[in-house]
């Protein structure tokens, strides 16, 4: 089921929420309701995983209880593998295959291996809970609890990747605060609904033309390249960030505050910044449980720049199985070790870098670096990535509509001589992606995020807590205008309209990219 369909907005979460009032009082029958439509909410795509879901909930649970009782090393390592045998099996065995297969000359075939939803988080999310019970920083939890953490639809299919200690004590002690909950849990839900209903969908026809279409990509010239991706960078932008929206207002409608997976990555100085403000959620488990276990930045420079390409190598993997998504992971890996390098070459001259101009430059190179990797992410094959990132770089030449060329009049001559030719691509079309590209970098750059719009009233779990608040980024580059959400009768009508716009905008249904995931 879609947070974008109607099956979810007018009938799983109202009935939902409207069970957990009436069970309010009676925390067993609430734990049992919550779990039941988390299941349904899995079921509706495709029944025949939920005994899946539920075998590994029931393997990790009882490998859990024993760590936390007796720490055998042993179990978690089994268990740790377990888990990653699972996820390898559905997700990168016919990738495996095939790469043999390539390489070797065979013809092994596994057949069709459907990829069951939402597999890479809750696997992710449960290989912490086994670390956390090893170390004894778990406490026990019934299997009803666990079972509702795992699985609470809200969070189930795409994230954010949640840890126990940030969501099982509110699952014990509901919130008290219900209208306000449900009032900021809408709001929160009806703007994500709007990223992604208006804002990604609105945009995405742009990208597909280019990377669906292979007559497309295999002529495409610098402008279209960039075009293209650009309308890709901000299709999955306000993708993921509606998603991070709407999961994080659906659970607040119950009371309970997820953390924050999404904060404004295209503001970003660095390409560490943006790790810290893409995917926050699983770049944390990357660095919790992968990065710092190899070593981090202890052990020398090379080890670390080691660890780091290690990193974002399984990172890459882990968003999917192919090269593309290989090549992805090691781009930001080598971005990575250049910043670091950078950082060290210059360390000596801190305060330039302060200087607005010093940002804006950066957060110019972190944007372009992260769009250049964006292809290798969307492109279905390493024939069409490496074609379009010729064509960014200008190799594949550089042209323009005729029916635009045709009316600069007097600058067609210089253009020519500059090698910018014509060709025969719609003219219309052009004007229309570079108008949805303004328009879209407009709003990244100068409209607050959901939790700057939201800041009084605690939107994630981090801002309920003042030490966790000032871990998270800063504003980044850009400004903003100074909108805050107030429970005026005002907002109330603008809210109310962007939720109608938003779900009239459900009239074709497309699912959120990182349900491929």
């Amino acid at each position: 089921m879609l947070f974008n369909s109607y099956e979810f907005i007018f009938l799983l979460l109202p009935v939902a929420f409207l069970g957990n009032r009436i069970l309010a009082e009676h925390y067993n029958a609430r734990v049992i309701w919550l779990l039941a439509c988390s299941l349904f909410f899995y079921a509706w795509w495709n029944p025949v995983y939920l005994p899946l879901l539920l075998v590994t909930v029931g393997f990790n649970y009882r490998v859990g209880r024993r760590l936390s009782d007796y720490r055998e090393k042993w179990l978690l390592v089994l268990g740790i593998a377990a888990n990653l045998c699972l996820i390898g099996y559905f997700k990168y065995a016919n990738f495996f295959v095939q790469s043999v297969n390539s390489l070797g000359g065979a013809e092994y075939d596994l057949g069709h291996i459907a990829l069951p939803l939402a597999i890479s988080f809750f696997t992710f999310q449960q290989i912490a809970y086994l670390v956390d019970c090893y170390s004894g920083v778990s406490t026990g939890y019934r299997p009803m609890e666990y079972a509702l953490f795992v699985s609470f639809f809200p969070q189930l299919i795409a994230g954010p990747i949640v840890h126990h200690a940030e969501m099982m004590p509110q699952i014990r002690v509901p919130s008290r605060r219900i209208r306000e909950d449900l009032s900021v849990g809408l709001t929160i839900f009806s703007i994500g609904l709007f990223k992604k209903a208006v804002l990604a969908d609105g945009i995405a026809p742009y990208a597909n033309e280019l990377f669906d279409s292979e007559s497309a990509w295999q002529s495409v010239t610098f402008f279209h390249a960039w075009i293209g991706c650009l309308a890709y960078g901000l299709q999955i932008y306000f993708d993921f960030s509606g998603y991070s929206d709407m999961a994080i207002g659906s659970a607040r409608i119950f009371g309970i505050k997820l953390p924050l997976n999404f904060f404004a990555p295209y503001r970003s100085e660095t390409i560490s910044d943006f790790w810290r403000r893409w995917h926050m959620t699983l770049s944390h488990f990357l660095r919790d449980y992968l990065y710092f276990p190899l070593g981090g930045n202890r052990n020398g420079t090379v080890n670390r720049y080691r660890n780091l390409m290690v990193t974002m190598l399984l990172g890459g993997l882990w968003h999917g199985a192919g090269w593309t998504f290989v090549l992805w992971g090691l781009l930001h890996g080598s971005f990575l070790v250049m910043q670091h390098g950078w950082s060290h070459m210059t360390s000596g001259v801190t305060g330039w870098k302060r200087l607005p101009p010093y940002r804006m430059a950066a957060c110019a190179v972190t944007f372009i670096a992260v769009h250049f990797a964006w292809v290798y992410f969307r492109a279905g094959s390493l024939e069409s990535a490496n074609q379009v990132a010729r064509g960014m770089v200008g190799m594949n030449g550089v042209s323009i509509p005729d029916a635009i060329f045709n009316r600069l009049g007097s600058l067609a001559t210089p253009l020519g001589n500059l090698g910018i030719g014509e060709d025969a691509a719609s003219g219309s079309l052009f004007v229309a992606a570079i108008a949805w590209i303004t328009a879209l970098l407009t709003i990244v750059w100068t409209m607050p995020t959901t939790q700057q719009f939201m800041i009084q009233h605690e939107p994630a779990w981090e801002y309920a807590n003042d030490e966790r608040v000032r871990t998270l980024p800063g504003p980044g580059v850009g400004w903003h205008l100074p909108l805050t959400w107030k429970p005026t009768l005002r907002w109330s009508i603008v809210i109310s309209l962007i939720s109608v716009v938003g779900v009239l905008s459900l009239a074709e249904l497309s699912e959120f990219l990182y349900f491929q995931f």
